[in-house]
C-alpha cells in the first residue's frame, strides 16, 4: 500500500454531492471517486498509525436503514477506528465539514458502565478531572451522550454528577479544511492527538476489561 499523501478536493467534493443526492444512483456513478479520493486514503492514514495504536476498522458507506426513519442510503462520512476493548479507542472521520479525530468510549454495557460510575465516585474519579483538565487545556473537546437526570441510585446532588450522567465519553478535535489535511503530514498531526487521548482512552479502557 502506498503511504499516505492527503485527502484532496475530490473527497470533500463528494460528501458535498452526498448530502445532496444521498442516492444509490449517485453513489455508484461516483464509486470510483469514493474508492480513490476517499477510501484508499484512509487506508494509507490508518496503516501509518497502525504500528501505534493498533489495526483500524473502516466503517462500510451503507446505513442500516432497518430501524431508522431516515432512510437514506449512505452515511456522509467515512470513519475509521481502532479498539482497545469495549467500544473503546480511537476514532478519524473525514466528511464534507473536513477531518475529525476522537478518543474515549461510545456507548458500553451496562456492566462495564456501573464500574466506571463506581470508579468514577471514588479516588479513580479525581485521575479522570485530571486527565480532562489537562484534554481541555491542549484545546481538545470533551463529549458524549448525557442523561437528563441523575443515574438510577445516585443523588443529583454528587459533586461528580455531570461525570455519573454520561453514558459515553470522548475526546476530539476538529481539523476542518486546514492544510494539513491535504498532506502526508497529517499522520503525524493525529498521532499527535491519538496520544493526547491516550490517557482517557486507557481509563475507560481499564474499566472495559
Amino acid at each position: 500500500m502506498a503511504g499516505f499523501t492527503g485527502f484532496d478536493e475530490a473527497a470533500l467534493d463528494f460528501y458535498d454531492d452526498l448530502e445532496t443526492d444521498n442516492s444509490r444512483t449517485f453513489f455508484e456513478t461516483h464509486r470510483e471517486v469514493y474508492q480513490r479520493s476517499v477510501r484508499e486514503p484512509m487506508e494509507a492514514l490508518t496503516a501509518g498509525l497502525a504500528e501505534q495504536f493498533g489495526e483500524a476498522r473502516l466503517f462500510r458507506p451503507h446505513r442500516d436503514v432497518r430501524f431508522a426513519k431516515d432512510k437514506s442510503p449512505y452515511k456522509t462520512h467515512q470513519g475509521a477506528s481502532v479498539s482497545v476493548a469495549d467500544r473503546t479507542g480511537w476514532y478519524v472521520e473525514l466528511s464534507a465539514a473536513g477531518v475529525r479525530v476522537a478518543g474515549g468510549c461510545w456507548g458500553t454495557t451496562p456492566e462495564v458502565l456501573a464500574r466506571i460510575r463506581r470508579d468514577l465516585a471514588g479516588r479513580p474519579g479525581d485521575e479522570l478531572e485530571r486527565v480532562l483538565a489537562d484534554a481541555r487545556s491542549r484545546g481538545l473537546e470533551v463529549g458524549g451522550d448525557t442523561l437528563r437526570t441523575a443515574p438510577r441510585g445516585w443523588s443529583r446532588d454528587h459533586p461528580r454528577i455531570e461525570l455519573l450522567r454520561r453514558t459515553s465519553l470522548h475526546l476530539s478535535r476538529g481539523y476542518g479544511f486546514e492544510p494539513v489535511i491535504h498532506s502526508s503530514a497529517l499522520v503525524g498531526r493525529v498521532r499527535h492527538d491519538w496520544e493526547l487521548m491516550r490517557p482517557l482512552v486507557d481509563w475507560l479502557a481499564a474499566r472495559a476489561g
